[in-house]
């Protein structure tokens, strides 16, 4: 059975990248990370590409050229590696349909957040705020597909609620959700990958 591709992208520590690459290796994930795309040079999550032999590849948008122009440049680097499935791990991007659109249901974007709830940055800290004003006594994660250019919506693959305890600092409760969104990731993937295969066979 072949296993299935995977283009990682992402914009900085890459911890998500780093539970995939890891489950990739012991055999909990039917998958291979292919190549790593970062917009900035920085990334430490293209160390961890580096270390795990993957293609760790650093590609920045120029201030002269649209989204769209930029988006789909970025389409043609990851289509030349043929991907299954394309992992936004961190990715800080909002991607424009020029991208999109060339991966219809391909994209899997994971989130920390329940879906509805706290879009865009800053979804821990946010959520947090919120726990300490008496609004919300859980928050969680989700991975979800991207099919347009809303922010954190589109079809849910799975979710999994975070319950944030009394005694918890926003530290606390920041490690909670990275830990759960690594478990989350893993499982999401192979989800897709196990449907894959059912349909090729």
């Amino acid at each position: 059975m072949k296993r299935a591709s995977l283009v990682v992208l992402i914009s900085g520590n890459g911890s998500n990248l780093q539970a995939v690459l890891d489950a990739s290796r012991n055999g909990t994930l039917d998958a291979d990370v292919v190549a790593v795309v970062s917009n900035k040079a920085g990334a430490v999550g293209l160390e961890r590409a580096k270390k795990a032999g993957v293609p760790a590849i650093v590609f920045p948008k120029s201030k002269e050229e649209t989204r769209e122009v930029y988006d789909a440049r970025l389409a043609d680097l990851v289509e030349s590696y043929h991907p299954d499935l394309i992992v936004l791990a961190g990715w800080m991007r909002l991607l424009t349909m020029a991208f999109i659109g060339r991966f219809p249901k391909k994209i899997i974007n994971l989130h920390p957040a329940l879906p509805g709830t706290f879009a865009g940055v800053n979804a821990i800290e946010r959520a947090y705020a919120a726990y300490e004003n008496f609004e919300i006594c859980s928050t969680g994660v989700m991975v979800h597909y991207v099919l347009d250019e809303s922010v954190d919506q589109g079809p849910v693959i799975d979710q999994q609620v975070v319950p944030i305890e009394p005694e918890y600092t926003l530290h606390d409760l920041e490690a909670k959700i990275h830990a759960c969104e690594h478990e989350l990731l893993v499982k999401s993937i192979q989800q897709l990958v196990t449907q894959m295969e059912d349909g090729h066979a």
